[in-house]
């Protein structure tokens, strides 16, 4: 490269973060065969060997529910993590595993709140997502709904949503209301698109993140995951001790 490539070609160099750090990942699909993550229970095993393998101390994970796709129930849910649980005992891995859900903000989703039919993690969390093309027009009553019923949301991947990318403040906004912001560790990587990294780099240096979350469904997720563990967000994030993952 010579002498000026070396000056103005070299990059600044970071440590592979360790995983453990972040102790609990809480944003997953590894039930088999419920929604679009593990397609069995081969894969699922296979996923969580290497969260373990990572240094993930525990995980929750939580499957999509949809009502017009994926319509989990508490029942489903908690008996495909009885399954789990149980191949995982069998196998002799150890790891703390729950599950709760992904919650899509669709027609359904007044009626399985109405019915207390919300599984709740950590302190009267909820996670939910929005529809990817357009912001709900009742966006912020089912955001006072979680909260006058006790729940705490926290709102998935709000990077991914590009009907804010040109309005930042949004995001500021939704802090202010009391709604919990968890980043996909996936964004960082580029792996969506360049747009959606930005974003989520943005989030990252304004520390508007909580919580932060594979949202695995597939082993590769966490090889590419594994893959960028000396990315400068990936530190910034592992030496954020605001991280609420932590705590659950």
């Amino acid at each position: 490269m010579g002498f000026f490539g070396n000056i103005f070609g070299k990059k600044e160099q970071y440590p592979a973060i360790d995983f453990s750090g972040f102790k609990t990942d809480m944003h997953s699909h590894l039930i088999p065969g419920i929604d679009d993550g593990a397609p069995n229970m081969e894969a699922s095993i296979e996923m969580i060997r290497e969260f373990k393998a990572m240094g993930f101390k525990k995980i929750i994970t939580t499957p999509h529910v949809m009502s017009d796709y994926y319509r989990n129930t508490p029942e489903t849910i908690l008996g495909g993590l009885k399954l789990v649980k149980e191949e995982l005992i069998k196998q002799g891995i150890e790891i703390e595993i729950e599950a709760s859900a992904e919650y899509n903000l669709d027609d359904g989703l007044d009626s399985i709140i109405d019915n207390k039919q919300i599984i709740t993690f950590g302190d009267n969390h909820v996670l939910f997502e929005l529809p990817f093309m357009q912001e709900p027009r009742n966006f912020q009553d089912i955001v006072f709904k979680f909260q006058t019923n006790g729940y705490k949301p926290i709102l998935a991947h709000p990077e991914r949503y590009s009907f804010w990318h040109r309005n930042f403040d949004k995001y500021e906004e939704l802090k202010s209301k009391g709604v919990l912001l968890q980043l996909n560790l996936l964004s960082l990587t580029g792996h969506y698109n360049a747009d959606t990294k930005k974003i989520a780099e943005r989030l990252v240096d304004a520390n508007l993140i909580d919580f932060v979350g594979t949202d695995c469904h597939r082993i590769d997720h966490l090889q590419i995951l594994k893959a960028h563990s000396k990315s400068k967000y990936f530190n910034i994030l592992a030496n954020n001790l605001a991280l609420q993952n932590k705590a659950l």
